[in-house]
């Protein structure tokens, strides 16, 4: 039941008796006055969409970015999931308040973001954006071990909207989501390749892109493609930690303009990752082109490189792909500019979108094939110093496919597009090249001496794939590995077509370790949390202060000692702890008198786990106060104590006044542990 409270004027005190130490923590008495307002039309809750979890600076952290139909102050609601019941988050969820602004005209309304931080490994939490009145609904995602092996997903090209029919691209966008997290549900990172849409700022091929749960329960590891370049609503939709948003990094050097631009990094357990905006390569339109790029990889390796086992680069335009972009003068720049400093700054995989097509580098060092003996397709590759292997994801929707192109005269190293020796229908820089018209994606296992890179068929030749069901790859055709074809035709049987989850690629990826000394590594695991506990020491018997002693009638005295406290604290975060009792009033049937006048000396008995004790508590008596009637302190702990354990005691003091009644009188002590 709600008390209804009259609109009185109230007093609110706090009586403290004279002689008492108080401590008072977190307390306080506040007076409300409240005063209803009907809701006008301006104070409707705002319409929250384009949620999206996206990735922190670290493992500790995720980004959630959303739009709002209204300028108003939100909020990130977070919490364990164990601790919201029914929907109801508890009282002390943790409030992230938001920032943000003004959408560009195209799409209206606001943009928010916040950085929800301070996340704890292996949890389950829930969230909600928006404020009081007007949630979201609510999502969840989990958090995993900050440590070691795990997985991630890297997506190439969804550009939905890119087959002339939104609908069946966020379709084929949506099952690759579904496919590939039902199969790897303890991924813990989603990668884009670039090209979130086929038109910058058309919101619904983003309202398409964002419809799957999927981004509100992994975190989206954003890049900026060339189809996302060309407006601010790539931005709008994608906060990224750490990221550098300076003239140079834009490719025409104006961040107010209405472009996206930026380069940003993070540090996922034992992996740096630095993305890059590639449609920023040449100085001519006024961004700093790929020399801004090679200075930003750089320096973030400099100062972070060290802090990872391996480096993952990611941006949109592929340097060393298969398709209908391998011999574009763009990329052909990039070819030149970006893999000798790649290899010298000890970069282990690149990952790149852009001609949706797959494919699968040899070792590259400086510009060149590392090793000339690398055979193609192998299983197991081992980069010598510098080597650095490149690969290029198809399409994770079906909106569009590049068919693999043949190579040229242009020679076999640089900039060149000549043939594989090995495999002269192959690039001479690609192990394996690969386009089904087939949905795929790439797995990436990060493990303790290997990266294991997988493409994964994530549909088959049946809808939804838009760009063979309507065309838009020239013909509608779906390719399969056994190359079989329909009796008296020259077209592939799509019948005989790989099922889901089967295998396109797969490479073992060795680092190198140096050639003149042997690295050795040793895991050590989590800790136990250890626990605090406190038990009576030996038998928990009644506590006999015996028979009182008369002081000529003026009052009665009784001593005694508190059965011994064992303490225990094998915790690793070394937090302080407390232990402390209060004593109920005395009681021989109808007969009474209170527990004030009981008091205590304390004592550490045996030493150990940082325990102290506390003053001594005189009995009401003596001072008039409250003596143990109140919770007193018995030990304490600080912050950064010793584990161990300790026993502790107390010597009982009981002075009563003469006019107590004769009697046989018990009490109870409660005794409490405070632990932080």
């Amino acid at each position: 039941m709600t008390p209804t409270i009259s609109p009185q004027r109230r007093r609110v005190r706090s009586r403290v008796a004279a002689g008492a130490t108080v401590a008072v923590l977190g307390v306080s008495a506040a007076v409300g006055i409240a005063l209803a307002i009907p809701a006008t039309a301006a104070d409707a809750p705002a319409a929250l969409s384009s949620v999206i979890l996206g990735v922190g600076a670290d493992e500790s952290q995720r980004i959630v970015t959303w739009y709002s139909s209204a300028d108003t102050a939100q909020a990130v609601q977070v919490a364990p999931t164990a601790t919201v019941v029914s929907g109801e988050f508890p009282a002390d969820a943790t409030t992230f308040a938001a920032t943000g602004g003004a959408n560009i005209a195209s799409s209206g309304g606001f943009n928010r973001h916040v950085t929800i931080t301070d996340l704890d490994p292996n949890t389950a939490y829930s969230y909600r954006v928006g404020a009081e009145g007007g949630w979201s609904p609510t999502y969840s995602f989990k958090t995993q071990s900050f440590e070691g092996d795990y997985d991630f997903l890297f997506f190439g090209d969804p550009q939905i909207g890119s087959s002339g029919h939104v609908a069946e691209d966020g379709a084929g966008w949506a099952d690759t989501l579904n496919v590939a997290l039902t199969a790897n549900p303890d991924a813990e990172l989603l990668v884009s390749g670039g090209d979130q849409v086929e038109t910058a700022n058309t919101e619904a091929q983003w309202d398409a892109f964002l419809a799957s749960d999927k981004l509100r329960q992994y975190p989206w590891v954003a890049t900026i493609g060339n189809h996302d370049v060309g407006g601010k609503a790539y931005e709008q939709h994608l906060f990224t930690p750490n990221t550098d948003r300076s003239a140079a990094l834009y490719a025409n050097g104006n961040p107010a303009s209405n472009t996206s631009g930026g380069d940003y990094w993070f540090i996922y357990k034992d992996v740096l990752f630095i993305d890059l905006n590639s449609n920023s390569y040449t100085t001519t339109s006024g961004g700093g082109g790929d020399e801004a790029h090679i200075g930003y990889v750089t320096d973030v390796i400099d100062q972070h490189g060290a802090d990872a086992k391996y480096t993952v680069l990611v941006y949109h335009h592929a340097i060393y792909s298969p398709a209908d972009h391998a011999k574009d003068s763009d990329n052909k720049v990039r070819r030149v500019d970006f893999p000798t400093v790649f290899s010298n700054l000890g970069v282990d995989l690149v990952l790149q979108g852009h001609d949706h097509s797959y494919s699968r580098s040899y070792e590259i060092k400086n510009g060149a094939k590392a090793n000339p003996d690398e055979v193609p397709g192998a299983a197991d590759v081992y980069p010598g110093p510098g080597g650095v292997v490149y690969v290029t994801a198809n399409s994770a929707s079906g909106s569009k496919y590049y068919d693999i192109t043949a190579p040229d005269g242009s020679g076999t190293s640089g900039a060149g597009n000549g043939p594989d020796p090995l495999n002269p229908a192959n690039y001479w820089y690609n192990s394996v090249q690969n386009q089904e018209h087939v949905r795929t994606y790439v797995k990436v296992q990060v493990r303790a001496d290997q990266l294991v890179v997988e493409n994964v068929r994530s549909g088959t030749c049946a809808a939804p794939n838009a760009a063979v069901q309507f065309g838009t790859v020239g013909q509608k055709w779906c390719a399969n590995p056994a190359n079989t074809f329909v009796p008296g035709s020259t077209q592939p049987d799509n019948s005989q077509a790989l099922p889901v989850g089967s295998i396109v690629d797969s490479v073992v990826i060795h680092p190198f370790h140096g050639g003149d000394g042997q690295d050795i590594q040793v895991d050590v695991p989590a800790a136990p949390p250890g626990e605090f506990g406190w038990t009576i020491d030996g038998h928990n018997g009644l506590v006999s202060l015996g028979t009182a002693e008369n002081h000529n009638g003026d009052y009665y005295e009784a001593t005694g000692q508190l059965n011994p406290i064992l303490v225990s604290d094998s915790r690793r975060s070394l937090a302080p702890w407390a232990i402390s009792a209060s004593v109920s009033d005395f009681a021989d049937g109808a007969r009474t008198f209170s527990g004030a006048y009981l008091g205590w000396t304390p004592t550490v008995i045996v030493a150990g786990a940082g325990a102290q004790a506390n003053g001594a508590v005189a009995s009401a008596y003596d001072d008039h106060g409250q003596g143990l009637s109140v919770p007193r302190g018995l030990a304490y702990a600080d912050q950064g104590h010793p584990k161990g354990s300790a026993t502790l005691g107390a010597d009982l003091d009981l002075k009563i006044p003469g006019t107590v009644d004769e009697g046989s009188y018990r009490a109870t002590l409660t005794i409490t542990a405070l632990v932080s």
